[in-house]
């Protein structure tokens, strides 16, 4: 088994206690960035420790001035200082706080509000229209609306803040002085529900403390560090991610968009940024698109080489080496964590070959979340590292090959589904919650994942496909935009299926390489490249039929694919 060295930290028992820590260690640091338009000109804001949590007790003081306390607070909006600011306010006075995806549609939105039987709605003016369309239907009996920005005929977080100043001023310490029940429900999130309706997660203060804490000893990070939070706060990736910012002291700017983000890193001098693997693999092709284009990738492969040897000397020079990549990434930017998905092996090589770390971590909602991760001392190609010190793991039900389901036991681990007992008990049985992730540990106790149990196909021999292993080669090629692998039910034969896979293809890749091509040359110039791919396998993992197309793959709004969605079209089509 891997001995792991933990880095130092200290472990709270709740959100409100590693608050005013961070606000004491980190009184004059900066929080937060913030950027402000005005016209043409741009200006920037620095939000201290202090001050934001001065702002928390402020607008938390105001909310129990306005009968909030033991009530729900939905949040529907981008990453902004609004957002963090009602999240902590709730949590810091024992509010449940409710984050709801922002790009959902009206119906769905509305369901959310109702099934969490949300008090109060805080939303981005950004999305004033779905919340009328909300309120003219009157279906929802919220008490208050409420807008982060100025908006007429809405109370806004800036003057509910300034209200609380003088509440506070006056005397008023109720909020302040409230205490945590740190194992009762503070947080319900809704899961991205890849395959059917989403589930209401309810979440304590103690798994998210217990996570942080997890997180700290194995991921170095400093009050030094400047932070892009890019990945969306509905998420539990996110939001946990936000407060594990918090408790480490460092800065952290918000994004203009995803079109903005290598602008963004430059802007805000980024050292630590926290993405998706479709956001990160993105980043890699970017780079490796400008190295072939300027005619480098013969120099920069050789100058690998080099570094690597040195590597082994222990002498680095990755940075001073690839310098003028680094730039192009803003030049500060030294610590990336992907995770929501496996990362392709290929790119977190290439990332590290070049003097960037980039590390894997891995968890879901249910476990608040991560259960696993990489860091500078612990890496393995294609594992997800090892677990967090504070959580247990185990495969169960495993095959001949050592394959089973991941199950997690810990701290970290939900309070259960809401409203929805029976779903509860079938992922926790007997204190371990089972992720439904299928893959084995190694003899030095790395962790690798093979597939989500409900997506593995089984072909009429029993032998068992994992469509992340093939979807990740087949995405490198550079016409490839994105691709499902899937099970396409045999006509002849009920009992089979034959593995197929759906491409969307790079419009702007085919346009530069393949220019006069059609839609059918293009489908034979890349199912030659599929069938370069199936050699690397097993005949019984050839992908034998292909679907091409250059419209998006049904997605989450946290990318991941709708693979139950997707078949529904595929077989409306054949």
């Amino acid at each position: 088994m891997k001995e792991m060295k933990y880095l130092e930290a200290t472990e709270f028992e709740n959100i409100k206690e590693l608050m005013y820590n961070s606000a004491e260690k980190y009184k004059d640091n900066t929080a937060f960035i913030l950027k402000e338009k005005q016209e043409k000109e741009v200006t920037y804001k620095n939000i201290s420790y202090g001050k934001f949590l001065e702002d928390i007790n402020a607008l938390g003081t105001k909310f129990y001035d306005l009968g909030f306390n033991n009530k729900r607070v939905a949040i529907v909006g981008r990453n902004s200082y609004g957002w963090v600011l009602t999240h902590l306010a709730n949590l810091l006075g024992g509010i449940v706080s409710i984050p709801l995806d922002k790009e959902l549609q009206v119906d769905e939105l509305e369901s959310c509000v109702l099934r969490s039987k949300a008090d109060v709605v805080v939303f981005d003016e950004k999305y004033i229209d779905n919340i009328k369309e909300i309120q003219n239907r009157n279906n929802v009996k919220t008490e208050h609306y409420i807008c982060m920005h100025k908006l007429d005929g809405y109370l806004n977080i800036e003057e509910l803040t300034k209200q609380g100043e003088e509440l506070i001023a006056n005397g008023n310490k109720e909020y302040i002085e409230t205490e945590i029940d740190c194992d009762k429900m503070n947080i319900l999130l809704f899961t991205s529900g890849t395959t059917s309706k989403s589930k209401a997660v309810m979440l304590s203060q103690k798994n998210i403390a217990s996570n942080i804490y997890g997180m700290q000893q194995v991921e170095a990070l400093y009050s030094t560090d400047i932070n892009l939070a890019f990945l969306p706060f509905h998420h539990v990736f996110g939001s946990t991610g936000m407060i594990m910012m918090l408790a480490c002291g460092l800065a952290t700017a918000f994004p203009d968009g995803l079109r903005y983000v290598a602008q963004n890193l430059k802007e805000y001098k980024v050292s630590v940024f926290v993405g998706v693997p479709l956001l990160v693999e993105a980043i890699y092709k970017n780079v490796e698109q400008g190295i072939e284009k300027q005619g480098k990738t013969k120099t920069v492969n050789f100058a690998k080489k080099i570094s690597n040897l040195l590597l082994k000397l222990h002498i680095d020079i990755r940075r001073k080496l690839f310098k003028q990549i680094h730039n192009e990434l803003g030049g500060h930017l030294r610590f990336v964590i992907s995770g929501g998905a496996p990362l392709d092996k290929k790119v977190a090589k290439g990332f590290n070959e070049i003097g960037m770390e980039v590390v894997q971590g891995y968890g879901l909602t249910e476990t608040s979340p991560v259960i696993a991760a990489e860091n500078y001392m612990i890496k393995k190609c294609g594992s997800i590292g090892i677990p967090m010190p504070n959580v247990e793991i185990e495969f169960d039900n495993k095959d001949e090959n050592g394959i089973g389901e991941l199950k997690v036991k810990g701290p970290n681990v939900m309070i259960g589904y809401y409203e929805n007992e029976e779903a509860t008990k079938e992922v926790i049985k007997d204190g371990w919650f089972h992720t439904g992730d299928l893959g084995y540990v190694d003899k030095n106790g790395y962790i690798f994942l093979t597939g989500r149990q409900k997506d593995m196909i089984v072909l009429k021999n029993g032998k068992k496909v994992f469509p992340e292993e093939l979807e990740i080669l087949i995405n490198r090629l550079d016409i490839v935009e994105e691709c499902m692998v899937f099970g396409m039910p045999n006509v002849s034969n009920k009992n089979d299926v034959k593995l197929s896979v759906k491409i969307v293809y790079n419009k702007d890749v085919a346009k530069e390489k393949y220019p006069d091509s059609s839609k059918e040359q293009l489908e034979e110039i890349i199912w030659e490249k599929i069938k370069e791919i199936n050699k690397t396998f097993p005949p019984y993992k050839y992908i034998k039929n292909m679907i091409l197309t250059d419209k998006e793959l049904i997605k989450t709004t946290t990318k991941k694919v709708k693979r139950n969605e997707e078949m529904k079209e595929i077989l409306k089509s054949n």
